[in-house]
């Protein structure tokens, strides 16, 4: 699955600019125009990084910054902040309200995306190894090989994005809507209530005998992925 970015930037073309080298990359790509406006798109769907114009509409960056570090959904969230003010109080400023990285304009596009790939190796190290373990579980993504402890696990196309979702995000909670927009994507219409069938075809899969049930339940919240029994 491929790691979901937003693009906050009012300007279009580089917007434009800024999609093309992330899609060209292998990333997932929204767009926002303005501050609101990424605000919204981050709590429909959450990404896995947003580049953040600091001087924008509406909503500056750094407010969206700001106010997004506030909540306990987005204090991780991985921010890299795009700004043409230069001087070291500014860089000092963006970095304190939660900027993971701080890049000026005018800037080298191979540099940039260079510092995306550093940021989400720091933060979500998941989304750039070809194995990832959790507990007894292991995803090799190279051959969509899965197995616990030991035993190989034969998962369906959609149980298998679920778990790799999951897997990046060990014990937190998300809700329906958004596994839904996780790993079907918003622009697929599909009911909420298909995440729980295949949430039950993928703890039919993971489990066997007396082997405890991996993904936890959590009454009126949604599902995590939780080893501890």
């Amino acid at each position: 699955m491929k790691p979901y970015i937003i693009i906050a930037e009012d300007e279009d073309a580089l917007s434009t600019l800024l999609s093309y080298n992330l899609e060209k990359e292998g990333y997932d790509v929204g767009v926002a125009t303005d501050g609101d406006e990424a605000l919204v798109m981050v709590k429909e769907r959450l990404p896995d990084l947003l580049v953040c114009d600091w001087m924008m509409p509406k909503v500056s960056g750094i407010e969206v910054c700001r106010r997004l570090r506030q909540q306990s959904s987005t204090r991780n969230l991985p921010i890299v902040m795009l700004t043409a003010r230069s001087e070291e109080t500014d860089r000092i400023r963006g970095l304190d309200t939660g900027a993971d990285d701080y890049v000026v304009k005018p800037f080298s596009m191979v540099e940039l995306m260079a510092r995306i790939r550093a940021v989400l190796r720091r933060i979500r190290p998941a989304l750039s190894e070809d194995r990832v373990e959790f507990g007894e579980i292991s995803v090799d993504r190279l051959s969509h090989r899965v197995q616990r402890a030991g035993r190989d696990i034969h998962l369906g196309p959609t149980e298998y994005k679920l778990l790799d979702y999951l897997m990046q995000y060990p014990r937190r909670v998300f809700s329906r809507e958004q596994l839904l927009d996780a790993v079907w994507g918003n622009d697929v219409y599909v009911e909420a209530r298909t995440v729980d069938v295949h949430v039950g075809r993928l703890r039919k899969a993971l489990n066997h005998g007396d082997q405890f049930d991996p993904i936890r339940t959590v009454r009126s919240a949604g599902y995590s992925l939780d080893m501890q029994n």
